[in-house]
């Protein structure tokens, strides 16, 4: 069972955790303004993964290559 907490949530907040280590390093930086825009549109998009998550539960695994929601598929069809 996957909950708040689990393997799936646990990467993607590590994930974003190093991105904002990467952040945090190229502030010091001259002429990375480019890079760092790029850092925030991937920590955005690991936001919204783990937003996914908490709102899907087990029906989100972000361990398999089609990790969209079991809702997300249906509603497809």
């Amino acid at each position: 069972m996957d909950e708040p907490g689990s393997r799936d949530c646990r990467m993607v907040i590590d994930a974003k955790r190093s991105v904002e280590q990467a952040l945090g390093i190229l502030s010091a930086m001259p002429h990375t303004d480019h890079i760092q825009r790029q850092l925030r549109s991937v920590y955005s998009q690991l936001e919204g993964m783990h937003d996914l998550k908490r709102a899907g539960g087990a029906g989100v695994s972000f361990r398999s290559a089609d990790w969209c929601s079991k809702v997300f598929d249906t509603a497809q069809s």
